[in-house]
């Protein structure tokens, strides 16, 4: 049997990594600064992850939702007070696709209603209801076009108010920041209106931080540099530092009925315990500071670059729009200078890793960049 051929791939294949450092398997050193699409929150390898998933699989992997298991609940309690939302109830799945898709189906059964208000540009994931809300036509098949969504341009209220006067949402469904679309940002003022157009016509607001969450903006969540607080709230990507997890943050106003929703392998005792090592680590080595302050770094050290059309995003979630005559410089980082990096189109390059980043890798990157592109004077 072969591999069913969907991703385009380089032919690199990392067989060890330690913090922001991976080696290949002829023992090629590259820096990432990408982390795996954002997953990789606390480092590759961290040692008290490693210590803590080791000793938990040393006891017991997997049992179902059959039966209690503490570590959820510890889980929950722990990610409601770091993050702010300690009043909401969690209910954990396997990844940010599906973390969506229940978010979805709790605001209709909530609602009563079937349509979900989306943005251009979005990316909520490639499951059924997911995809629906996915702003690329390219990747929703046939069997995923619904008729219960609509998008509108980000950060046009009027748009979304004329959509949401007619009275049959359910829910509008946003980024933090848009990630796959090339780091755009929903304005404060943008989130604060849409909080209360939600309120006004009774639509529920869910936050997609699958990507932007988790501390990488240098907040738990992107949304909460608005000031603003959603009803549902997804997160999945640097929730467990590479372990299969998602989870929705549910408000108390929404109230849970006994098979609503579902998991067979949410919630398992080793996504559990990798979570929770990976919140022990964001606050014992203050992650989400630090990804504040390198990512200031950042934003200070391609101030004026004359490589870059535009900068985008916050703290560690970085969007570098080029030039025309820089377009390439992504392989050239990667194969001359040994650093991964994301992209979004063959113009945005994307810088997205762990928290742990140190000023030292960061300056590192800085100056292969100014020296791939002529500005090392």
């Amino acid at each position: 049997m072969n591999l069913f051929e969907v991703y385009k791939l380089w032919d690199i294949e990392p067989v060890r990594g330690k913090d922001t450092t991976l080696w290949d398997k002829d023992g090629v050193r590259y820096t990432d600064l990408y982390g795996g699409h954002a997953v990789i929150s606390i480092g590759h390898c961290h040692p008290y992850y490693v210590q803590k998933v080791g000793e938990q699989l040393g006891k017991l992997g997997f049992y179902s939702n059959a039966v209690q298991n503490s570590l959820q609940r510890e889980l929950a309690q722990r990610l409601g007070r770091i993050s702010g939302y300690d009043d909401y109830a969690l209910f954990l799945c396997n990844s940010g696709a599906e973390a969506n898709e229940n978010a979805m189906k709790v605001a209709s059964f909530h609602t009563g209603k079937a349509k979900v208000l989306a943005f251009g540009k979005a990316f909520h994931g490639r499951t059924s209801g997911a995809v629906a809300v996915t702003d690329n036509p390219k990747i929703r098949a046939p069997f995923n076009e619904n008729g219960n969504v609509v998008f509108c341009p980000l950060n046009d209220l009027a748009a979304v108010e004329a959509e949401l006067g007619k009275g049959d949402f359910a829910a509008v469904i946003i980024e933090g920041i848009q990630g796959v679309a090339g780091i755009f940002e929903p304005t404060a003022e943008f989130f604060q209106g849409l909080r209360k157009l939600c309120d006004k016509y009774g639509v529920l607001l869910i936050l997609d931080e699958i990507q932007s969450g988790y501390g990488r903006t240098g907040k738990f969540f992107a949304h909460q540099h608005s000031g603003i607080r959603a009803d549902i709230i997804t997160t999945a990507k640097g929730m467990a530092n590479g372990f299969p997890i998602g989870g929705v943050l549910i408000s108390p106003a929404i109230k849970p009925e006994y098979g609503m929703l579902g998991t067979t392998f949410g919630g398992n005792h080793l996504a559990c315990s990798a979570a929770i090592a990976v919140l022990d680590i964001i606050e014992n080595e203050k992650l989400v500071e630090n990804a504040a302050k390198v990512g200031e770094y950042f934003a200070k050290a391609f101030e004026g670059d004359k490589a870059i059309k535009e900068y985008r995003g916050k703290g560690l979630m970085i969007g570098l729009e080029l030039k025309d005559e820089f377009v390439g410089l992504r392989d050239r980082l990667l194969f001359e200078k040994k650093f991964f990096t994301g992209a979004a189109g063959a113009k945005v390059i994307r810088l997205l890793p762990s928290l742990t980043i140190s000023l030292e890798t960061a300056a590192s990157f800085v100056r292969a960049w100014k020296e791939l592109t002529g500005q090392d004077n």
